[in-house]
């Protein structure tokens, strides 16, 4: 999945927050690096937002 579906999957994050959760130490490596940006393997990035799961009331974890 490139950026786009990764924005939308975590609630349509600004393109600056989304390029700060990918850019985390503890995020999935892209799989590639295409002319259109990176992409990430569906499972693994689903599987950090799955351990990752912010609580309701809190907005500044991702």
């Amino acid at each position: 999945m490139g950026a786009h579906e990764i924005r939308i999957r975590l609630g349509g994050v600004s393109r600056q927050r989304a390029y700060q959760i990918t850019s985390r130490a503890d995020f999935p490596a892209p799989v590639a690096d295409l002319a259109q940006g990176k992409v990430w393997r569906t499972d693994d990035v689903e599987v950090w937002m799955k351990a990752h799961r912010r609580d309701e009331g809190d907005a500044e974890q991702a």
